[in-house]
């Protein structure tokens, strides 16, 4: 039987180039994201059979549609990619609470919601995997985003820890500066990080699959990025916290996992 995998926030940057390697890889998918017709492009260029599910990760029906697809025992999800998010741009004291409670449910609840719908059937079937897109910045005192990337962090070493025995692995991928439409949607220049700190997205997706594969709970994405982790925590948390990703910006869509808005800041799909 062909095997499945269900990837959100799809429509573009990390989303669509799990979607290309796990069809790749021979999965069918269901690509999930608000975009119904960049939904409908990417699927026409993938060689597998293709499930479109539009739908708003931030709205309880766009929510529960996604995780009613995840517990349906007749055309099983074999592997879950936790992919959309976005972050506010605004410091922390700039920001709006609205905003903040907005992120911190995409980037925290979403996922926790979506793995609570995957695990019973893939914990009865002996078999699954998780991938949850974090960031490296969940390891370091860098505003709330990194907070939620820290939940995500936690989450992930949690199920692991706990659903292993039962066939099921989760595994937190762990992205530094990666060239996709988030960084471009935050506004942040490319001259901003060096360019031996971009990461080449399709190794990020390439290195998650793996760790998946191999069972692993937790993987930093790229040898610079893994070189360097291991020294964050020598650095002094206010240099840490006072390092920015640029000035205020318009408010533009995510990669299609949540609503437009009036207000100005960034709204971006992946770390």
């Amino acid at each position: 039987m062909q095997m499945r995998a269900l990837v959100t926030g799809a429509s573009a940057g990390l989303g669509a180039e799990f979607a290309r390697q796990l069809a790749a890889d021979g999965f069918a998918l269901v690509l999930v994201a608000r975009s119904a017709d960049r939904l409908r492009s990417l699927a026409a260029q993938l060689p597998v059979e293709t499930e479109v599910l539009v739908a708003d990760l931030l709205t309880d029906e766009g929510l529960e549609r996604v995780a009613a697809r995840l517990d349906d025992d007749a055309r099983p999800v074999d592997v879950l990619v936790n992919n959309a998010g976005f972050a506010v741009a605004e410091p922390f004291h700039e920001s709006t609470v609205e905003d903040e409670q907005r992120m911190h449910e995409l980037l925290s609840w979403v996922p926790l919601r979506l793995a609570h719908a995957a695990l019973p059937g893939m914990r009865r079937r002996g078999a699954g995997g998780i991938l949850n897109v974090a960031s490296l910045a969940g390891r370091l005192p860098s505003g709330s985003y990194a907070a939620s990337k820290a939940h995500v962090i936690a989450l992930s070493r949690s199920l692991h820890a706990r659903y292993r025995r039962d066939g099921v692995t989760v595994t937190a991928l762990l992205p530094g500066f990666v060239p996709t439409e988030f960084h471009d949607r935050m506004g942040v220049s490319p001259d901003v990080v060096p360019r031996a700190g971009w990461a080449n997205p399709s190794s990020v997706v390439r290195e998650g699959l793996r760790a998946l594969r191999t069972r692993r709970g937790v993987v930093v994405s790229d040898w610079r990025y893994r070189l360097a982790a291991p020294f964050a925590s020598l650095v002094p948390d206010r240099l840490i916290a006072g390092v920015g990703l640029g000035a205020r910006i318009e408010r533009v869509g995510t990669a299609d996992a949540v609503r437009e808005s009036p207000r100005t800041d960034a709204q971006t799909d992946r770390p």
